[in-house]
């Protein structure tokens, strides 16, 4: 599971929607408009469903003793 983020047009940087869910099924999903209110800039930004992705954690995993990320 990862966070839907968008991109906020007055600093630029990722911020989260609130939205959690997987990639797969993220672009699944049908079209949608939404809004999210940035943490940063604290403006209410609108935004839709193909400018928006998914950040999802990278996991952790072990191979032959040593710790990499996948």
């Amino acid at each position: 599971m990862g966070m839907v983020m968008v991109k906020c047009p007055q600093t630029g940087h990722a911020i989260p929607t609130g939205i959690e869910t997987d990639r797969e099924s993220f672009r699944r999903s049908v079209v949608f408009f939404s809004r999210t209110r940035c943490p940063i800039c604290r403006a209410d930004h609108a935004w839709f469903a193909p400018e928006a992705w998914v950040d999802e954690p990278r996991i952790r995993v072990r191979r032959r003793g040593a710790d990499t990320l996948a």
